[in-house]
């Protein structure tokens, strides 16, 4: 374990979470709530499940979309991927190596239904209420591990990656993932190591220019090193985030995830959202060359997203 361990700044103008450091890697204490507001009866998930996300850094819930809606959807996130492979299009990342779609971004845009599923109380109302802000969608992607060939997705923080190169500035983001294939362990379910949210870990070396390029599809700059990983799992532990097709799984930005390769025949598929609180707008990166592009992070003035609730289809 890294031995300089350090409390963030508190002031919100201040980089409270510097990173990107030329000459180490250092650990520092999280400063920002997890849970952003006190549980109600109003909330949307039960004094327990809020609780779990609290003290892990994610929650997984089944049974919340039926099996019509799922259905629509599988349907629809298959039709993307075959309109979209090969596809030179700057928010459609390919498998390296191979012409098959790895992930499609702004997800919204491309269909009225994954439109109707960012703004969904299910996924939108329980992050509005664990960031305790309006929010609005930072980042929205369709994430697929192809059977036999899927590539593993390396150990991260979000949050120091859309902080060092986005100017995201303090950690009050969620990420929901919604499973539209079944996922576990042997086919590259989301791996998660629980507690690890309350940790950031201030990584080692330089921004790269323009290196969401090659991060994509392989990501080196701004993960822990394997010494910090190694301690952390003897810490925390790793979870599989499994679960069959309807699946969401929750986690907050600074968990530190990463999957495992597919070899199996089954494809790995999740729909996923990135939801920011309107007060944590992006400000300009606090260690990249220059903000990635829009569909990588939205910048400017956000606008609260109008939810719906009801199903999708």
């Amino acid at each position: 374990m890294p031995l300089e361990y350090t409390n963030a700044e508190s002031d919100v103008k201040s980089d409270a979470y510097p990173t990107r450091q030329p000459d180490r890697e250092t650990w520092r204490e999280r400063t920002d709530p997890v849970l952003w507001q006190s549980w109600t009866e109003q909330a949307p998930i039960t004094p327990a499940q809020a609780e779990t996300f609290d003290r892990d850094g994610f929650l997984v819930v089944q049974d919340m979309f039926s099996q019509d809606e799922i259905s629509a959807l599988v349907d629809q996130a298959a039709t993307l991927r075959r309109d979209l492979a090969g596809s030179d299009a700057s928010e459609v990342v390919t498998e390296p190596g191979s012409d098959a779609v790895r992930t499609v971004f702004n997800l919204e845009t491309h269909h009225a239904l994954m439109d109707h599923l960012s703004r969904d109380t299910r996924l939108a109302g329980i992050a509005r209420f664990l960031l305790g802000d309006e929010v609005y969608v930072h980042q929205s992607r369709l994430n697929y591990k192809p059977g036999f060939t899927g590539k593993e997705f390396y150990w991260h923080s979000d949050f120091e990656t859309w902080h060092a190169e986005d100017g995201m500035p303090r950690m009050r983001a969620v990420s929901a993932s919604l499973l539209l294939t079944d996922n576990r362990a042997h086919n590259g379910a989301l791996m998660l190591m629980p507690g690890s949210h309350k940790t950031f870990v201030s990584c080692q070396g330089e921004t790269p220019d323009a290196n969401h390029k090659n991060s994509l599809k392989r990501q080196e700059a701004g993960t822990p090193s394997q010494e910090t990983l190694r301690d952390m799992a003897k810490m925390y532990g790793i979870t599989d985030a499994e679960g069959p097709a309807g699946t969401l799984v929750l986690f907050d930005c600074n968990t530190i995830h990463g999957s495992n390769g597919n070899i199996t025949p089954d494809p790995r598929s999740n729909a996923f959202f990135v939801y920011n609180a309107v007060s944590n707008a992006l400000v300009d990166p606090f260690a990249g060359q220059k903000p990635r592009p829009d569909y990588l992070g939205h910048r400017g003035t956000p606008t609260p997203l109008q939810l719906r609730s009801g199903a999708l289809v």
